[in-house]
């Protein structure tokens, strides 16, 4: 616009009445202030998940060197604290019966609230997610740690997005919450980012969040490894004594003195082979957990009655197997498999003892047990468990499909976890930040497959996009 463009405009503004110049002032400065909040969007959101992040990576890593300690002291007591489990389990109910109402579905409220079909996680989610956590944990019973601590991120990050004049900040800032639970408990910030982008809506990526879940992932991550907790690493370059995972897939062959690359289909036959057994075992391990909920619920109504008669149970059964080897996480299970597999380069036999110290039945228990101890009301999450019992399967099975162990126990880790949830990037991340990245496309081969052949199940209550073709 020139000057006397300019001119000409402002005479005909001024043969308006007070009335329209004023109605037309509105207008402009609530255009301006539309643009203006558009533009500040992102920035502020990046900026308040990097906040969310530090403060859930340090509360998380105090959440889980609490429970290691605890984990602990059972571990060097088991007779003495393994049989208070269902004491433990009737305290768990009673405690959300009387100042933590409303917070007991943990992720599952998370989700609703994701999806829209709920407004409000009170605060006291936070509090009593890690407490009921801890006792699960340190009286032996077999759950994970991620739903607590997804959970107490999503809870502070959704309660301070209420007032930001932002579209869709309440949403947002709650996956970036949950991802700095999954990076503080984990320290894998880019898995983290992966399974809370993809875990709401299943076949669908919410990009809208990339940014400020990553930004509070990282941030998570960072301050949790500067904090005295530690999480379960295994280098399996080192374990692996034979050539790399991608010479193994994309070998190379030599023609008339020339080298070329080529694919070794055999070895990609193991790995689909591995990928189907997977899918099976964490979309068998979701379909019964979502059975035994529903089941217990009816047969026991009364939620203490019910957790008090099958925590004496879990005692029991804890007590006779290896007097508390398959309570807890399951890292126990975790250090045996890498420990045992550093042993072997090259895949064992099948056999009651396929590795120095994991059981051909190890992921067989742990698997029954971990479904019970969550059904019956529990408190924790189902990752580090689904973790061993992808380990301790993945040995079992190595020497009949013909993988080295340690690659094999590797695979599993990560294929089973993402079967479980119906997450895809996620494992295969997490495979990597946890393993290395040389084992990429064996990770990226196994977990594609097993989330195809998990059908369709998964622990969480998520929403399924189908796609239409034609």
């Amino acid at each position: 616009m020139n000057f006397s463009d300019f001119s000409r405009a402002s005479q005909q503004f001024n043969q308006f009445s007070p009335e329209m110049k004023e109605q037309m002032m509105r207008m402009a400065k609530a255009r301006v202030k539309e643009k203006l909040t558009k533009w500040l969007a992102q920035p502020t959101l990046i900026a308040l998940s990097v906040f969310v992040g530090a403060i859930i990576g340090a509360l998380t890593a105090c959440f889980g060197d609490i429970a290691n300690r605890l984990i602990t002291i059972r571990e060097t007591y088991p007779l003495f604290v393994i049989p208070f489990l269902a004491l433990a389990g009737a305290g768990i109910v009673f405690a959300f019966h009387k100042w933590g109402r409303y917070t007991d579905r943990g992720m599952d409220q998370v989700f609703a609230v994701g999806l829209g079909k709920e407004n409000e996680i009170p605060m006291c989610a936070i509090p009593m997610a890690a407490i009921t956590s801890w006792l699960t944990q340190f009286f032996g019973g077999s759950a994970g740690r991620e739903g607590a601590a997804m959970q107490m991120g999503a809870t502070f990050a959704y309660n301070i997005s209420k007032k930001l004049p932002f579209e869709n900040a309440s949403h947002i800032l709650l996956i970036s919450g949950m991802a700095a639970g999954f990076a503080g408990i984990f320290q894998a910030p880019m898995a983290a980012t992966a399974f809370a982008l993809e875990v709401l809506l299943v076949g669908h990526f919410e990009l809208a969040a990339l940014l400020p879940a990553a930004a509070a992932a990282f941030t998570a991550a960072k301050i949790s490894a500067i904090l005295p907790y530690t999480t379960f690493t295994a280098n399996l370059s080192a374990l692996i004594t034979s050539d790399s995972i991608a010479n193994s897939i994309f070998g190379s062959a030599t023609f008339n003195g020339l080298q070329a690359t080529g694919f070794n289909a055999a070895f990609f036959a193991k790995l689909a082979l591995l990928g189907i057994l997977f899918g099976v075992i964490g979309g068998g391990f979701a379909k019964l957990l979502g059975l035994s909920q529903n089941f217990f619920a009816k047969k026991l109504p009364n939620p203490i009655k019910r957790i008090a008669f099958f925590g004496l149970g879990l005692s029991a059964v804890m007590l006779v197997f290896f007097q508390g080897r398959y309570a807890g996480l399951g890292t126990n299970l975790l250090d045996l498999s890498f420990g045992s597999a550093a042993t072997a380069s090259t895949a064992a036999t099948a056999s009651f003892n396929t590795a120095a110290g994991i059981y051909s039945f190890d992921w067989v228990l742990k698997f029954a047990l971990t479904i019970v101890t969550l059904a019956v009301g529990f408190v924790g999450g189902a990752a580090t468990p689904l973790f061993a019992i992808g380990a301790t399967f993945g040995i079992f099975i190595a020497g009949l499909v013909g993988i080295p162990l340690p690659l094999a126990a590797a695979l599993g880790f990560a294929a089973v976890f993402g079967a479980a949830t119906n997450t895809l990037w996620a494992p295969i991340l997490i495979g990597v930040e946890i393993f290395g990245f040389d084992c990429l496309p064996a990770f990226f081969i196994v977990c594609v497959i097993a989330y195809a052949c998990n059908g369709g199940q998964s622990i969480y209550k998520q929403k399924k996009i189908r796609l239409k073709l034609g």
